[in-house]
């Protein structure tokens, strides 16, 4: 079921952003012939009466796309549908056309991240209490969400000084997964005003090297909409500057090692609905924030590189030669494939080295 949610999300996303330019276009008046979800060659195709845009679904997974009339300068079409082409509008209808894509996906981000903060709130993970995610055996027998824990066999401190004191009990031998310490800790807690000693006996964890009780520290904390507004801004622009660092580095071998392609992209998310709704969904989010970011590149074929040529029609005060353009959009051209290449190589390397895609 994992597959076909990511599949589906990712799906989401494509129609969601083709939709932008597609209710744009028609808003505007341009004619769009064909609103498709993936690429060529399409395997389903339909045209509703008394509509010139057809439909379809590609065979090839890897993005959609809206196809405008008139969308280079130098297409030669009949007169009864010309006034209708791109190029024939004002520079600003073709600027809100080409950048509704990455709006609608920005919305997107931001409607996921609003939810989901309006939702559950925020987490302070400095806060000394035990939070109701992550309680498992044996502090889950015992603990309850809320308890503040004050002391660990009266040793009072910060996280790490209790997180410490845990650790000291050791079990029996060399340890292995799950084995009981020796002794149990006393841990001092105070629950709804009282405060109690309790008996748990730490197991050790593998994966952290020590013994622990099973419970994260943590407080949830409901917002309100202007709060839930203002984490998801706060939210997107971390993403977004996170973005361009990791882009700025993609000419050191160590930057190139972090970047996925599609495939990557999508295994993450299918592994995020394994763990849980709002995981994928903030992953989900994340994708869709950095395809915006991405597509507003200056570069031709990306929506950002449309954008920079009617803004410089609009500067110069007439159209630019269609040669210019086409000469100019070579570049972009080749970072999209030299973007699109490190990507899928990282990521059939990952899955041919048995690394995998692991969600930290």
């Amino acid at each position: 079921m994992s597959w076909f949610l990511a599949f589906a999300g990712f799906a989401a996303l494509i129609v969601l952003h083709e939709f932008g330019h597609f209710i744009v276009a028609k808003a505007t008046g341009m004619r769009v012939e064909r609103f498709a979800l993936f690429f060529p060659p399409l395997i389903l195709k339909w045209k509703p009466r008394n509509s010139e845009t057809t439909y379809g679904i590609g065979a090839i997974p890897l993005g959609g796309y809206v196809k405008i009339t008139g969308m280079t300068a130098n297409e030669e079409l009949p007169e009864d549908v010309a006034y209708r082409a791109y190029h024939r509008q004002k520079p600003w209808k073709r600027i809100v056309v080409i950048a509704a894509g990455p709006v609608m996906n920005v919305l997107v981000a931001f409607l996921i991240f609003f939810g989901l903060f309006l939702a559950n709130g925020t987490f302070d993970p400095k806060a000394k209490v035990v939070a109701s995610a992550g309680l498992e055996q044996p502090a889950k027998s015992v603990l309850k969400p809320g308890d503040a824990i004050i002391a660990v066999d009266g040793v009072r401190g910060d996280q790490e000084r209790l997180r410490t004191q845990i650790s000291s009990h050791h079990c029996a031998g060399a340890p292995t997964d799950g084995c009981r310490a020796t002794a149990p800790a006393k841990v001092t807690i105070k629950r709804d005003g009282v405060i109690r000693t309790l008996k748990i006996t730490p197991r050790y964890d593998p994966p952290n090297k020590r013994t622990r009780l099973g419970f994260v520290y943590g407080r949830e904390e409901s917002v309100n909409a202007a709060e839930a507004a203002r984490l998801s801004v706060d939210n997107m622009w971390f993403v977004t500057s996170r973005t361009f660092s990791a882009l700025a580095r993609i000419f050191t071998p160590e930057g190139r090692k972090q970047i996925s392609g599609v495939v990557g992209s999508y295994e993450t998310t299918r592994q995020a609905f394994t763990l849980d709704t709002e995981t994928a969904l903030r992953i989900l989010a994340i994708i869709s924030l950095s395809l915006a970011i991405i597509n507003l590149f200056p570069f031709l074929p990306l929506d950002g590189g449309h954008i920079f040529w009617a803004v410089a029609e609009k500067v110069r005060g007439r159209a630019i030669p269609f040669r210019v353009i086409e000469r100019a959009s070579v570049v972009g051209f080749v970072l999209v494939l030299f973007l699109f290449f490190i990507g899928l190589s990282n990521d059939i390397g990952r899955l041919t080295s048995g690394e995998g895609f692991h969600l930290r």
